[in-house]
């Protein structure tokens, strides 16, 4: 399902991001919101949405993540960056292992398709987790650790 086609919102924070994913989120019944929804934000060279699109609703506890789905539309919209989110119907925005893992996984095939993924957000009704800003979650994983250490920067 396709959302916010062409928009031209710009991205500026995560929290602002989150707060696209929690509107969207409100479209479902409240059933529909104790599912998890993982979305894909489709971003123009200039950081301005391109659409939004929600790849996966899964149970109360799981949702399937991809990078096969994850960057199909990519390609062929000409997207240039993205951001992904999912929901935690618990209210609790803390990463999953598994989350960090697919956070990782999806980083490397962003690199190989030379799209970024430049943050996965995790929230709830009010509140978010980036691991974009979170220093303990990174998005690049051990590599980012070992290139500081360097002096190589992240």
């Amino acid at each position: 399902m396709i959302y916010l086609q062409d928009s031209k919102i710009q991205v500026t924070s995560s929290q602002d991001v989150a707060k696209v994913f929690q509107d969207l989120l409100l479209l479902e019944d409240a059933t529909g919101q104790e599912k998890e929804h993982y979305y894909v934000m489709h971003l123009d060279a200039q950081s301005r949405i391109k659409l939004v699109e929600l790849v996966s609703m899964g149970t109360l506890t799981s949702s399937l993540v991809h990078p096969r789905e994850t960057f199909r539309r990519t390609v062929i919209a000409g997207t240039a960056s993205i951001i992904v989110a999912h929901n935690h119907p618990s209210g609790e925005v803390e990463p999953s292992d598994e989350d960090t893992k697919v956070t990782r996984v999806l980083h490397d095939a962003g690199n190989i398709l030379g799209i970024a993924l430049l943050d996965h957000i995790i929230f709830a009704k009010g509140k978010c987790f980036s691991f974009k800003e979170n220093r303990e979650h990174t998005i690049t994983g051990r590599r980012a650790h070992v290139r500081r250490n360097l002096g190589l920067g992240t």
